[in-house]
């Protein structure tokens, strides 16, 4: 669960490892297959819009949930290869959801006007952190990758470059899937 304190300790580790950088370790192209598949818990938040998405209603997409923060280096470095992935998949059954941890939406828009691609996915609010509380989160960033029946079908844990043409095959595969 998102606390103070997770958030000062990220701050530290920032500071003393300095901000992301060309030495930066590269994004990872793996993802973890969960077996057997599990339900995904709920998740229903509200956007930056102040619309309302549940999970619930999405069956019949894959959906692609990522656990971020603006003060996580991996989270701010993977984020334009979600928007990358979006656009080489637009018009598939497929939704990208970013749930922002903890941060408010000025924060979150000083971060997403610094980027070359502006998303144009959700960007859900997790302000108490409650729902990462019910999800398997270990860390920041984490992603799952829920199948079209609503299936934990992939997990990372890091970052990752989304647009990576080993994610693209898996995560077509899912959308493949009757």
């Amino acid at each position: 669960m998102f606390n103070a304190r997770n958030g000062l300790i990220s701050l530290l580790l920032l500071a003393l490892h300095g901000p992301a950088h060309s030495a930066d370790p590269p994004l990872q192209s793996s993802l973890i297959p969960v077996k057997p598949r599990l339900s995904s818990p709920a998740l229903s938040l509200q956007d930056t819009d102040g619309q309302t998405m549940d999970l619930a209603t999405l069956r019949g997409k894959v959906v692609i949930i990522n656990f971020w923060a603006t003060w996580c280096p991996p989270c701010r470095r993977e984020f334009p290869s979600m928007e990358r992935l979006r656009q080489k998949l637009d018009g598939k059954p497929l939704l990208i959801l970013a749930v922002n941890e903890g941060e408010n939406l000025e924060t979150i828009d000083q971060f997403t006007s610094t980027l070359d691609l502006w998303p144009q996915f959700p960007i859900l609010l997790d302000l108490e952190g409650d729902a990462m509380a019910f999800w398997p989160v270990r860390g920041l960033p984490t992603t799952f990758i829920i199948d079209k029946r609503g299936r934990m079908a992939y997990r990372a844990i890091g970052g990752r470059e989304f647009d990576h043409p080993e994610v693209v095959r898996l995560i077509e595969a899912l959308i493949r899937e009757k």
